[in-house]
């Protein structure tokens, strides 16, 4: 079986080097941008399985890169790497559809685990439902897109395409915000605060077009979670 390639984009240079070696140690087959425009070069051409980005880097914005990897491979899964303390560009790196994200420093073991958590969740994608109808239109699971009846489409991410799949293996009963931080992003329910679920749901009802003041494919229960509409 051919180990899987991850992309490494990182200005700084030691950082860099000691996670593709550490990459290298684990089974994975790293790949290297140092700066914004190699960075969005592989990320958007190189076949890799996984991409690990920095948010500053010499050149441009690294949630410029993250932004048109997804315009361009939806479901590459991404981890943003970032020393920045700002919550806001933690958030912004989730709302343009990164799977996960690493505070510098880490440890070389935390990074290791987060790896094998995304790349295991991305692989089963295959797993479950592969199709999720709604009034006006359906969402592709495999293909990471919804399409609607009157032929227009959006891209789905790694996350809400697991948030999806998730909530339509369970179709009339409301899932709790700890069971999706459980059971979608495989943490502990006590690891990211509840807000995070609650950004991904509100991104994904803009993906079905699922009017936030009145939702009626991803419903929220008051008090007791998110449930996806049943139909009969």
């Amino acid at each position: 079986m051919a180990a899987r390639r991850i992309l490494v984009v990182e200005d700084d240079a030691s950082i860099r080097r000691g996670i593709a070696d550490a990459l290298r140690f684990d089974g994975y087959e790293p790949l290297e941008a140092a700066d914004h425009d190699s960075g969005l070069r592989e990320a958007v051409r190189a076949p890799c399985d996984l991409m690990l980005l920095d948010l500053v880097l010499p050149g441009g914005d690294g949630l410029h890169i993250l932004e048109q990897a997804r315009l361009a491979r939806p479901t590459l899964p991404v981890i943003v790497l970032t020393a920045r303390g700002a919550e806001d560009d933690r958030v912004a790196g989730l709302k343009l559809g990164a799977d996960d994200y690493v505070v510098k420093p880490f440890s070389v073991r935390e990074l290791l685990a987060r790896v094998e958590a995304v790349l295991r969740r991305s692989a089963e994608r295959s797993a479950g439902p592969v199709e999720v109808a709604f009034e006006g239109g359906t969402a592709d699971l495999l293909r990471a897109e919804v399409r609607f009846d009157n032929g227009s489409r959006e891209e789905l991410s790694e996350r809400e395409i697991a948030l999806l799949r998730y909530l339509a293996a369970n179709p009339g009963r409301a899932v709790s915000r700890d069971e999706l931080l459980e059971r979608v992003w495989r943490l502990p329910s006590n690891a990211v605060r509840t807000r995070t679920i609650d950004m991904h749901v509100v991104r994904l009802r803009e993906k079905l077009r699922d009017p936030a003041e009145s939702p009626r494919v991803v419903r929220t229960v008051r008090g007791r979670g998110y449930m996806l509409e049943k139909r009969d």
